[in-house]
């Protein structure tokens, strides 16, 4: 079974987490909604949704040392949410580990200019981010287009994109034929 492994900071954008852990978990993914605080309980920025996460990435990050088995990394924009991925030396750890192991790293919205540029993570590569955000970003080809992937990177534009983000993953981790199926399922 596949993994991937939702990283919940406050501030998160409420469809840009909801979504992806929906459908991946409509494919028959193993989703792990990971709070990157103390507490279980994350809240979103629009709705102030309280969201109660499966565990916090301190008790996954031991586990995946161990174990290793995340398949990908799934990061929902929002400010302040990407603000608090970025400022989180457990998420930077992570994503520095998924990187070099070459494990999919999916951001969306504000999260690829404002967590993964500053890793170098977008270097060369071309990604698509929320409109504006790409002025932070002087290493990577930006692109208009509402999902991009380039390798084992995946970035996608907002809120409105979400569906296509979350179908992308479940592409690149299964296949066209179930990403596909999910699409229908959920009239996408």
């Amino acid at each position: 079974m596949k993994k991937a492994i939702v990283l919940l900071a406050d501030g998160f954008e409420d469809v840009e987490a909801l979504t992806p852990i929906d459908y991946l978990c409509r494919a028959g993914i193993g989703v792990t909604a990971a709070s990157i605080t103390r507490s279980l309980t994350v809240t979103s920025r629009w709705s102030g949704l309280k969201m109660t996460a499966n565990t916090t990435l301190s008790e996954q990050l031991s586990l995946y040392k161990e174990q290793k088995d995340w398949d990908a990394v799934i990061l929902p924009g929002g400010i302040p949410g990407a603000t608090n991925l970025a400022a989180s030396e457990e998420v930077n750890t992570l994503l520095n580990e998924m990187a070099i192991t070459g494990k999919l790293i999916c951001a969306i919205c504000a999260s690829p200019a404002v967590v993964l540029a500053p890793l170098g993570l977008l270097a060369g590569k071309k990604y698509t981010c929320y409109p504006r955000m790409e002025e932070r970003v002087t290493d990577g080809e930006w692109s208009q287009d509402r999902v991009v992937v380039d390798g084992s990177l995946i970035t996608s534009r907002g809120a409105g994109t979400a569906g296509e983000f979350a179908i992308a993953i479940i592409k690149k981790l299964l296949d066209e034929a179930t990403a596909q199926k999910i699409a229908d399922a959920v009239l996408l």
